[in-house]
């Protein structure tokens, strides 16, 4: 198991732990996170191109506040792109959660509903898994080892994804060019490689991973950029080869997603952990 540690807030810590290898389960990626700090956090959620499924086991339960003013306690999911303009928050104490990203194209077959239905809102766990939901997070809470909860979630995982349908393997493939692209690809373009029109496209996509292709394309262009601003890239120099036309048009896609500035999303301790748990991305 590969660990580290996460400077939050200048008052807290983070304990991360990764798996040793890769999950054998396509499209499904794992860290595990613990509080050690005395104060409670208070986090900003930030927009990413993954569905975010937190499970909680520690004795401290996070408090989701979503963009609907709904309070979710406990293990949840978040939809693609939850967190626009700042409108979500983590708070708590005395955390310890597995956190699984996962690809859009097996959310359907992990969580049992279509991501579009997610609509990057914020969803109590057990309203998808019923009690299957508080199992898991009990054998979380009982497992020895990180390396034993991991194998235990990858697991389940896998058993979910094997008794479930893919996506069209067309959808499938957008997805990737616009993963391996890193958001710079035309929707036209996409449509001609993978031989659909572009309302195919549209419509297969949208419903199968949740957002139409151009709104994706922006989001997994937006994560690339907000990450270079992380790690210490002039604004001017991201917007210029992330494939924004400036660093206007950065600043107005940051602050549309974000919430926030491109200036004060460089500091936002929900990137800043991601160079520790998610060091593969």
């Amino acid at each position: 198991m590969r660990s580290g540690t996460g400077e939050r807030d200048g008052t807290a810590l983070w304990d991360v732990a990764c798996p040793q290898r890769s999950s054998r389960v396509a499209g499904v990626r794992m860290a595990g996170f613990r509080d050690r700090g005395a104060a409670p956090i208070d986090l900003r959620v930030i927009p990413q191109p993954t569905v975010v499924l937190a499970l909680q086991f520690g004795a401290g339960a996070p408090v989701v506040d979503d963009a609907a003013g709904r309070r979710h306690r406990g293990s949840v999911v978040a939809g693609l792109g939850a967190g626009g303009r700042g409108a979500v928050r983590v708070r708590g104490a005395d955390l310890a959660v597995l956190q699984v990203r996962l690809s859009p194209v097996v959310v359907r077959a992990v969580l049992g509903v279509p991501p579009a239905e997610l609509d990057g809102a914020v969803v109590a766990l057990d309203e998808l898994w019923g009690r299957e939901a508080a199992r898991v997070c009990e054998q979380l809470a009982e497992a020895p080892s990180w390396e034993h909860r991991f194998a235990l979630v990858e697991a389940l995982l896998a058993h979910r994804c094997a008794a479930a349908p893919p996506v069209d393997p067309e959808v499938a493939r957008a997805w990737q060019r616009i993963v391996v692209g890193r958001g710079a690809v035309r929707v036209d373009g996409l449509a001609a490689e993978v031989g659909w029109s572009r309302k195919r496209l549209w419509s297969r996509f949208q419903a199968q991973v949740g957002l139409p292709p151009k709104r994706a394309a922006n989001l997994v262009r937006f994560d690339h950029a907000v990450h270079r601003l992380v790690a210490g890239e002039p604004a001017a120099r991201v917007a210029a080869e992330s494939g924004f036309a400036d660093q206007s048009h950065l600043h107005r896609d940051v602050v549309a997603l974000a919430g926030t500035t491109p200036a004060t999303v460089a500091g936002s301790p929900w990137l800043a952990v991601d160079r520790i748990a998610w060091s593969g991305r």
